[in-house]
């Protein structure tokens, strides 16, 4: 679907908690110019379970129309609703996305035959690739390397975004599923993945740094292993700030503190501790960035 980094997009809400869309417009032309490699959006860290559809839908029209397809659109359309999640991926569909990124279902989570069924489902009724979601964490459930094998067969499921933070996991995924690219979803072990296989990322860091992120991608790729690790593990303590609270909390006050006023995030998530502000402002001062 892409190579390289692809920023996951937050989603910036107005003082009254409307969606900004004249501040997405200026994200969208900000990673255009600085190196960002495909537009993550509608995903966790857009908040897209705070979203209505008629939000969704005008985001993306305005994505689309201010990227002017320099770089690929990839749109979360995931829920625990299959119809609801077909639904939205067709209409997605229509405004000229590149892609879909499908998270599994949350909260009633589903046993492997309702998994499988649930995303073929939705892969039958769209042309467009799509990347699978692995993230446990939020979920509830994690894919099983069996049940991704089958998924695999369908010609559009082509990806993982993988975010269990296992790397034996991710390990297995890479040796038994090759047929999927895999992309990592954890900002922490990005270059360990890729020494698995891995083709890309899907990063929260790029909201505040993606020059950094492409170029840790790029230095990989391009077989500069130690300028890759020493970048990985340069910002591993900002990253490890941006997820000292619950994504995107940390990520959105850490943009809004360098300047970019996406304001605050929808509830239920609420203030950061005041403790957590002050450490994220250490690890941003530590990579060079003046707060």
């Amino acid at each position: 679907m892409f190579k390289g980094s692809g920023v996951a997009l937050v989603t910036p809400f107005c003082e009254d908690m409307s969606v900004n869309y004249s501040k997405i417009e200026e994200l969208v032309e900000y990673h255009c110019e600085n190196k960002t490699d495909a537009l993550i959006i509608l995903g966790t860290t857009g908040e897209s379970s705070t979203l209505s559809d008629e939000e969704r839908i005008k985001i993306v029209e305005t994505v689309v129309k201010k990227n002017a397809k320099r770089l690929p659109i990839i749109v979360g359309a995931g829920s625990n609703n299959t119809k609801h999640a077909i639904e939205m991926a067709k209409k997605f569909e229509k405004l000229g996305i590149d892609g879909l990124l499908l998270v599994t279902p949350y909260y009633n989570k589903g046993n492997e035959d309702g998994i499988y069924k649930h995303f073929i489902s939705v892969a039958e009724f769209v042309d467009l690739p799509i990347m699978l979601y692995n993230v446990p964490g939020r979920t509830g459930v994690n894919l099983s390397v069996k049940l991704l094998k089958k998924l695999s067969k369908s010609k559009n499921i082509v990806a993982l975004k993988e975010a269990s933070g296992d790397i034996s996991y991710a390990a297995e995924v890479a040796r038994l599923v090759p047929e999927l690219d895999l992309y990592s979803g954890n900002d922490d072990i990005t270059v360990p993945l890729m020494s698995l296989g891995a083709v890309g990322t899907v990063s929260v860091l790029a909201n505040i740094e993606p020059k950094v992120v492409h170029n840790m991608v790029e230095c990989f790729l391009k077989g500069d292993v130690k300028e890759a690790r020493r970048l990985q593990l340069k910002y591993n303590g900002i990253v490890k700030a941006l997820f000292v609270e619950v994504n995107p909390i940390p990520v959105k006050k850490a943009m809004n503190i360098l300047g970019k006023n996406v304001g605050e995030c929808r509830l239920p998530l609420g203030e950061m501790d005041s403790k957590n502000v002050e450490l994220l402002k250490e690890e941003l001062q530590k990579v060079g960035e003046n707060v």
